[in-house]
């Protein structure tokens, strides 16, 4: 976890230094470009985040109770593991950075949803790439992986259409929650391993 605070941090330092002007421009664009009908589509994908988030583990953690398949369970588990590590990581580096959201420090920027606290990284973002991560490494199929990608990539894009995050929240979202999802898969991969090993039946 502590490669991915250095990760981010080298990205807000590089585009705080090279390319804040950038950053703001590409948000402005995109910010811009709000009409009545996208804000009410966008709107709609950025709460989709729990939801989805939470009701993916919650379908597997009854599955498995029902037809008693630990390995539903076991699923389930690494994907609320994932979302725990990488919310706990959004809130250690939003008090690091505490950057101000876009709308506070220009006043051309509209918000047209909510978002408190500090601006950086993404916390939407983050823990839905951390879930589309997660769920494409358990099921890694092109017809799982595409789908949850693509959702994930619009709640990013949401939060700039609406006006509360920068490009490089996004971006620092985005590597939080995929680089969370990575490091609790292959830890519950060596769990699991563990747990076989010490079940499998000593050799004579």
């Amino acid at each position: 976890m502590k490669v991915i605070a250095n990760l981010v941090l080298m990205l807000s330092l590089s585009f705080s230094v090279f390319s804040q002007n950038g950053d703001i421009n590409l948000l402005r664009k995109i910010n811009g470009s709000y009409t009545l009908s996208g804000g009410n589509f966008f709107q709609f994908i950025t709460d989709t985040d729990d939801p989805v988030t939470f009701g993916f583990p919650g379908v597997l953690i009854v599955k498995g109770l029902v037809t008693k398949n630990k390995s539903d369970l076991w699923n389930s588990t690494e994907m609320l593991s994932t979302s725990l590590i990488s919310s706990l990581m959004v809130y250690g580096l939003k008090s690091t950075f505490q950057r101000d959201r876009p709308f506070i420090t220009y006043p051309d920027i509209v918000k047209h949803t909510h978002g408190g606290s500090y601006s950086m990284p993404s916390g939407h973002t983050s823990i839905c790439f951390a879930t589309a991560t997660a769920v494409s490494l358990i099921y890694p199929k092109w017809y799982v992986i595409a789908p949850m990608y693509t959702w994930a990539s619009l709640v990013g894009y949401s939060r700039m259409y609406l006006g509360v995050h920068y490009p490089t929240d996004i971006l620092a979202g985005a590597i939080v929650g995929s680089g969370s999802a990575l490091g609790i898969h292959y830890l519950f991969k060596y769990i699991k391993k563990k747990v076989e090993q010490k079940k499998a039946p000593e050799k004579l």
